[in-house]
This record gives structure tokens, sequence and C-alpha cells, in this order.
């Protein structure tokens, strides 16, 4: 591995983003790494606790101004950190009564300065049965079209964020049971693995 990795790692709710991301930790932690997995959100939601807000649920119902100053001093914060591999979990978009707001605008991309981005994805059938599944978080499961929506727009933005910061995109698809093998291909692919 030459030089610092900064990975951004997104996903739409229900691809096993998180699940992914443990192993790629557990798989750097054995290659002796110094590994750090923050989630953008938590880093947010320390600072929307100061405003009363006790969930993320509840947090993405602020409005876009304050969720938008809420990313911004998240960004300081995680720019700051320092590692042999950064993995920043985070999402490329929030759902909210306007529509989809960017979840990494530029402003906020060139603070935490990634020298990756990586999609985790998985077909619509595995993200509705997740979501589903998942009784951790108060999810809004959508529909078959909801998803392919959320889909879509996860890779346009993918593509727009790569493009607008000159580093390279991949998308890993993360199928049931196989959470090991999308880890070990991401890590491949930034020259870790």
């Amino acid at each position: 591995m030459s030089g610092q990795k900064r990975l951004i790692v997104v996903g739409i709710p229900g691809v096993g983003k998180t699940t992914v991301i443990d192993r790629m930790m557990r798989i750097s932690k054995k290659k002796q790494l110094r590994a750090e997995h923050v989630v953008f959100g938590t880093v947010m939601m320390q600072e929307a606790g100061k405003l009363g807000v006790s969930d993320r649920d509840q947090m993405r119902r602020l409005p876009v101004g304050e969720q938008k100053r809420l990313q911004s001093l998240a960004a300081e914060r995680i720019g700051k950190m320092t590692t042999d591999l950064l993995v920043i979990d985070t999402h490329l978009f929030i759902k909210t009564g306007e529509g989809y707001m960017p979840g990494l605008p530029i402003d906020l991309l060139k603070p935490l300065a990634p020298t990756n981005m990586v999609l985790v994805d998985a077909s619509v059938p595995e993200v509705l049965a997740r979501r589903a599944k998942d009784s951790t978080r108060q999810r809004d499961v959508g529909s078959k079209e909801d998803v392919q929506l959320d889909k879509q727009m996860a890779v346009s933005m993918l593509g727009a964020t790569g493009v607008a910061l000159g580093v390279p995109s991949l998308i890993v698809e993360n199928k049931d049971g196989e959470a090991d093998k999308a880890a070990e291909t991401v890590l491949r692919a930034v020259g870790v693995g």
C-alpha cells in the first residue's frame, strides 16, 4: 500500500454497507494496518444532540439548512483524522421532504480528501428483504420502484462525485452471504488486499 488511503464508502439503506465495512476493518487489522472506521452520521449526530435531536431518523427530518450545517461540522472533524486506512461510512444522498439532498456536496468532499469512492450495492430483492428485517432503525422499507430509483440516484451521484474530485470510483456487489468477498474486492482495488 502506498500512502494513506481515505475511502468514502456509500450505499443505500439495506445493501449491507456496514457489514462490508466491518469485514474490511477485520481484514485490515489482520494485516496490521492502522485502520479506522468513522461513521459520518455519528459525527453529525454528536452535533445534532446539542439541538435535542435523539436519533438519526429524527435528524434526517431537520430542515435542509440545519442538516447542511451539521454536515459541515462533521466534515471538518473527519478531515483532520490521520491513519493508514480511513474508511468514512456515509450516504450519497438523504431523502428529504424537498427531494434528494446530496449527502456529500463538493464543499464537504474537499475537507474529507478521499483517495477512493466505493459504492456498496445489492439487488432490489436483497435490499427490500434486509430493510424489512432491520429492527434497529425506523427505516422506510419502500417499494421495488423506490429502491430502484434510490440505486439509480446512488450510481449517478457516485459518478458525479468521482468526476468532481478526480478519484477512482468502485461499485462492489454485496450478495447475501458474500460480505467477505465484497470487502476483499474493495481492499484489493485500493491496494490494501
